[in-house]
């Protein structure tokens, strides 16, 4: 059992799958909605979507999983890692992120407050759950910039049911739509990483216009 659990790769949501099951979905999302220092290392979109899939009848290969077990871990794993995220940004949080020398961390941390100060709080609650990275550093920022905690924890349930129930869901569908879908992840996965950019990429373009 322990080279079996050796063997897992933490970055890699099949992997963890694999060995865990709908747990693995419960302490991944958990860690990646709020701990800086290990939610940039896992996966989160590239984890829910794969284990939807697996919760599908059409599927040939792999461990099958329960959809309610990976809906329910989902949704818990998303609003309990906020949450903690955000009162440990509440207590000294701001000093903690200025004193990384954590390049990523900081143009993470300088564009999740950009976009706390321009948006509102609400809107980029709920929308930064669907931006790996910003999704990570967004709950301990919001927590060190003093965003009232009633506002904070309303908008971060929203945001985290609906990013981590659709992606479960859109996975579930594919998964009962094309048989056979799983033995494509990898390709998934990579097209999952590049759409989920691409909010990124929009907003580095109308920062350098407006230069």
């Amino acid at each position: 059992m322990s080279w079996a659990l050796m063997a897992v790769d933490p970055t890699s949501g099949a992997s963890l799958l694999a060995a865990f099951g709908a747990l693995a979905v419960l302490v991944v999302v958990f860690a990646e909605s709020g701990l800086l220092v290990v939610g940039f290392f896992l996966p989160g979109d590239t984890l829910l979507f794969p284990a939807g899939v697996l919760c599908a009848g059409g599927v040939e290969s792999g461990p099958h999983l329960s959809l309610w077990q990976v809906l329910l871990c989902a949704a818990v794993g998303s609003i309990a890692g906020a949450q903690v995220g955000f009162l440990l940004g509440r207590h000294g949080g701001r000093a903690a992120l200025a004193r990384s020398r954590n390049e990523r961390l900081k143009s993470a941390v300088s564009r999740s407050d950009e976009l706390l100060r321009r948006y509102g709080y609400r809107k980029v609650i709920v929308i930064g759950r669907f931006i790996p990275v910003v999704r990570t550093v967004l709950s301990p920022l919001a927590g060190a910039l003093k965003v009232p905690v009633r506002t904070f924890t309303l908008w971060q349930i929203v945001g985290g049911l609906a990013w981590s129930q659709s992606l479960v869901l859109a996975g579930y569908w594919l998964g009962n739509a094309v048989p056979g879908i799983e033995r494509y992840l990898l390709l998934i996965v990579a097209l999952i990483v590049a759409v989920s950019l691409l909010p990124l990429l929009f907003e580095a373009r109308g920062r350098s216009r407006s230069r």
